[in-house]
């Protein structure tokens, strides 16, 4: 048998046991999942117990998706270009990270056919979440990206492009746009009652993606849909980087049909 895990700070309330439980048996593959709480001053200590242990593979979540790169062998071309890595492979006791992410991204904004080239897209959020996003956008030739921070001034982004702008929420009140990204945790259960826009900001974009994935129709998106936008929820992301992870752990291919099959399963749990 393998052991994968998820490492974070706190993971309560994470889908990941179950998502990968489903992905593993779906693959007649042979395995547990387990969730890692680690302690800021113990992730030397973890990386040590993973090459013990033979942790076949981990997924990374915040705090630590931009401070576990500095104790990886080789990390992957998308992952460098995010600058953050959300799972890490031991072979040969060597870690190799990559971003998974990135796949999510592509499958959720996939799931409703939409295409970003030449458009303009608002991210709302600078945090982790917002590096891969700004890739994949970057990546399928969106013409403009603003990225709307508290603090406009404390961002920093791994790369320069002209292609992008930060700015603050009461600047957004003048942006107008194709696609509209939450990539903060506002509307996040238990606080299901807060979007980080209201209908004045949502009626100036034709479609609106939430990263939350707890509730699946957000606040957030329930704004959209009063306004008549496509919606588009977390979840879809939050499996397809589960099952890019599982199929780099174990060398496999990834169907759609897996993705939406466990995609379907997981939902249940929010009916």
């Amino acid at each position: 048998m393998e052991f994968y895990g998820l490492l974070g700070e706190k993971l309560s309330h994470s889908l990941s046991p179950k998502i990968n439980k489903i992905i593993l048996e779906k693959n007649n593959t042979e395995g547990a999942y387990k969730l890692f709480e680690i302690p800021k001053d113990k992730l030397d200590n973890f990386v040590e117990a993973v090459k013990l242990l033979k942790i076949k593979g981990f997924n990374v979540t915040i705090p630590y998706k931009e401070s576990i790169m500095k104790y990886l062998d080789c990390i992957s071309d998308e992952a460098t270009r995010i600058g953050a890595v959300n799972t890490v492979m031991l072979k040969d006791n060597k870690l190799y990270g990559y971003n998974t992410d990135y796949f999510g991204i592509e499958v959720m904004i996939q799931s409703k056919k939409i295409n970003v080239k030449n458009k303009t897209a608002v991210i709302l959020g600078s945090g982790g979440a917002c590096k891969a996003v700004i890739t994949y956008l970057l990546d399928n030739e969106v013409e403009k990206i603003y990225i709307v921070s508290r603090r406009p001034e404390s961002v920093s982004l791994n790369r320069i492009n002209k292609r992008i702008s930060i700015i603050n929420y009461d600047e957004l009140s003048n942006i107008s746009g194709y696609l509209i990204i939450n990539t903060t945790p506002v509307g996040m259960y238990p606080n299901i009652d807060k979007s980080a826009v209201g209908n004045d900001i949502m009626k100036n974009f034709d479609v609106a993606v939430d990263l939350v994935y707890n509730p699946t129709k957000t606040k957030f998106l329930q704004i959209a849909t009063e306004e008549g936008k496509v919606a588009i929820g977390g979840l879809h992301m939050l499996v397809g980087q589960a099952v890019k992870s599982q199929a780099i752990f174990n060398d496999r291919q990834i169907s759609e049909e897996l993705i939406n099959y466990i995609y379907t399963e997981v939902a249940k749990d929010f009916k």
